[in-house]
């Protein structure tokens, strides 16, 4: 790995191989399963792979107006590829727009989608529409991230869709997303519930998206236990069958890579590093979890322990404890993996930390600097 000396820190490292090898996966299941894929844009939005991953994906889906033109201009539009939208609520001033751009849009109530029917229908070319629905029922634990926990805004629950059912007149599909990070076993538990609750309308339909959170490129990941769930369930219904991962197109495809700038003694090892956990990876605060290191340990694992934390005002802005072969010193780099998921889409510039530069490891060795942030990219966020 010669090119941790070759780039500036922080930076993200999308591995093109790597990705390449995802992608072979999830073309591999589309082709068997008989269904279509996306890119879930909210968790992986480099959109200088995206000529690549329009050789594999049928589109990407995006969670806002700016995903939503990203997805366009740069898959949809150059590659002849799907452009789907969801939100929990469409502003007005939006709308036309995402008419204009978008093929698949996604409502989070029978009430959002009478508002905006007409709209649609009179679009001068057909746009699917389709209705998110609530099973309330999920595996996820974490709170945080589980769409049918007690109260959640995200889709319409049975008892609401049939009390609005007179305003789903016209829909084409309907959407669920009740999974993070989970396997094939999860959703072969889920779909039933699905069908259970929902059933009374696969007649009346086209499509039904299965959502995101399934694993699908993890080495543990059951595929054929996926294939073989999907397959049954077009031959059942004879429905089109969508899944939108965001973490499986670019799972362990990416690092962030970082330089030691102090070290010192605090009742363990503290290392202070040019990458925060705060402002380059969020999700370790939010999860939260703690991301691996290249030839790292557990706490006192190896034999010399530290904290590493980053560069901001923030106490807790702490990376995790780690353990190594030899002392860290100023000067060092460090590599984190699984860095191209939920790292550039949701990064920011707290204390007025840089944002980290965006390389692209070609699959021939090559280095490529894809984006390099400087003092105007903070600036012009605040006036």
């Amino acid at each position: 790995m010669d090119w941790i000396t070759k780039v500036e820190t922080p930076c993200y490292v999308i591995d093109e191989k790597r990705l390449k090898n995802n992608l072979e996966i999830l073309a591999d299941v589309r082709r068997r399963a008989g269904c279509k894929i996306l890119l879930a844009q909210k968790a992986y939005s480099a959109f200088a792979t995206y000529p690549l991953i329009a050789q594999y994906l049928d589109g990407c889906t995006a969670s806002g107006i700016f995903e939503a033109r990203l997805g366009y201009e740069e898959m949809a539009h150059p590659f002849g590829k799907e452009n789907h939208i969801f939100s929990p609520a469409y502003p007005e001033k939006d709308f036309d727009e995402i008419v204009s751009i978008c093929d698949h849009i996604v409502f989070n109530s029978p009430k959002q989608w009478a508002k905006y029917r007409d709209k649609v229908r009179s679009s001068s070319k057909y746009i699917q529409a389709g209705i998110r629905i609530n099973p309330e029922y999920s595996e996820i634990e974490t709170e945080l991230y589980n769409p049918c926990a007690e109260g959640s805004r995200m889709g319409t629950t049975l008892e609401r869709f049939k009390a609005d059912l007179p305003l789903c007149e016209g829909i084409d599909g309907l959407h669920f997303h009740t999974m993070c990070e989970q396997g094939a076993d999860v959703f072969a538990r889920t779909l039933p519930v699905v069908e259970e609750k929902f059933g009374f309308m696969f007649d009346k339909i086209k499509w039904l998206n299965f959502g995101g959170g399934h694993h699908i490129t993890r080495p543990d990941y059951d595929v054929e236990l996926l294939i073989k769930t999907i397959r049954d369930f077009r031959d059942k219904y004879g429905l089109n069958v969508y899944l939108e991962p965001g973490e499986a197109v670019a799972l362990n495809a990416g690092y962030l890579v970082t330089t030691v700038l102090d070290t010192f003694e605090n009742g363990t090892g503290i290392a202070i590093t040019d990458a925060s956990a705060a402002c380059h990876m969020p999700d370790v605060l939010e999860m939260p979890y703690r991301p691996n290191i290249i030839s790292s340990g557990k706490p006192n694992e190896k034999r010399f322990s530290y904290r590493l934390g980053g560069n901001t005002c923030l106490s807790g802005d702490v990376i995790g404890d780690y353990s190594f072969d030899e002392p860290l010193k100023e000067g060092d780099r460090l590599v984190l993996e699984d860095m191209a998921i939920y790292s550039m889409c949701k990064n920011n510039t707290f204390n007025g930390i840089p944002l980290p530069s965006i390389y692209l490891l070609k699959e021939n060795g090559g280095l490529e600097l894809l984006k390099k942030f400087g003092y105007d990219d903070f600036k012009q966020r605040l006036g």
